[in-house]
């Protein structure tokens, strides 16, 4: 039995899908096939995961699809996508958001509960879960600040993680053992219609001046008191080019895909890290994800 029959058999009610494209649900836009994809709700995720583990059927996670390079070529295994996980509500000045909420479903309702302190996050291509798990952030601000607990799945339970237990850092948590995260809670403060639409403008303003196009936002993570799209700058590498993956002339820490393939993509990646490394001494540090 095929893991698509398998997975519906145990799993009647569970959605499903065959022959799921990565190139189509990531921001990037390249990527090969997967056998199958599924689509659980909060519920299932946790029956889920133990049931793959304990058929030994590979699987890798998957929200928004940024920030995530997906190999080219067949994964024979399930893509575990959050996106039918979207419970949002409020409680207090904190709102209560599955893993599969987008960035503006969660700034809607920020806005419409009266709450500022999250709207960092305007513009960030994201789920919930993702960005909590790569701690999305900007100029100082990430989503761990805001962070009350999360919710996640340990030992095949879903289990509150306090967010002093999330092993925060720059770029990353401990989600990204591959923990897949259900639910977060996230704390706003009570504002004025005015205070809101003046923190949004503000970090939009910040990314009004990142590429447009295909990519996966920052590839490597600002080193200790250096910006590593400024030293990709100096090593001389905008615009350089391999196949259909180009380094950004607009941002050099940014690689759009024009027409890229997965490995077009990593081996610009690894041209950059060696000759930064080489001219530097400065080892840059993956922001990305690879999946599967």
């Amino acid at each position: 039995m095929d893991t698509f029959a398998l997975l519906k058999e145990r799993f009647p009610r569970l959605a499903l899908c065959r022959d799921f494209s990565f190139a189509r649900h990531t921001t990037i836009g390249c990527g090969g096939m997967a056998d199958v994809a599924a689509f659980p709700q909060r519920g299932e995720l946790a029956p889920l995961a133990c049931f793959l583990k304990e058929a030994n059927i590979p699987y890798c996670l998957l929200g928004a699809g940024a920030n995530v390079l997906a190999a080219d070529g067949r994964f024979h295994g399930v893509v575990v996508k959050f996106s039918r996980m979207n419970s949002l509500f409020a409680e207090g000045n904190t709102l209560i958001a599955d893993a599969g909420v987008t960035g503006g479903s969660l700034l809607r309702a920020a806005c419409a509960c009266n709450l500022k302190g999250l709207h960092f996050l305007t513009g960030i291509p994201m789920s919930v879960g993702g960005a909590t798990a790569m701690n999305a952030g900007v100029r100082g601000r990430h989503l761990s600040d805001v962070l009350v607990w999360a919710e996640a799945l340990l030992d095949g339970k879903l289990v509150r993680i306090p967010q002093k237990e999330c092993q925060f850092s720059e770029k990353s948590s401990v989600f990204l053992q591959k923990i897949a995260i259900s639910r977060v809670c996230l704390a706003g403060t009570a504002a004025t219609e005015r205070e809101i639409a003046a923190e949004r403008e503000y970090y939009r303003n910040l990314r009004a001046h990142l590429p447009k196009g295909r990519s996966m936002g920052c590839v490597f993570v600002n080193p200790e008191g250096e910006s590593a799209g400024a030293l990709i700058e100096r090593c001389g590498l905008k615009e350089r080019r391999i196949g259909g993956a180009v380094v950004s002339s607009q941002h050099a820490n940014f690689i759009l895909s024009e027409g890229a393939t997965s490995s077009d993509v990593a081996a610009l990646i690894e041209l950059v890290r060696q000759t930064v490394f080489a001219e530097t001494g400065i080892l840059l540090r993956e922001e990305i994800r690879r999946l599967p």
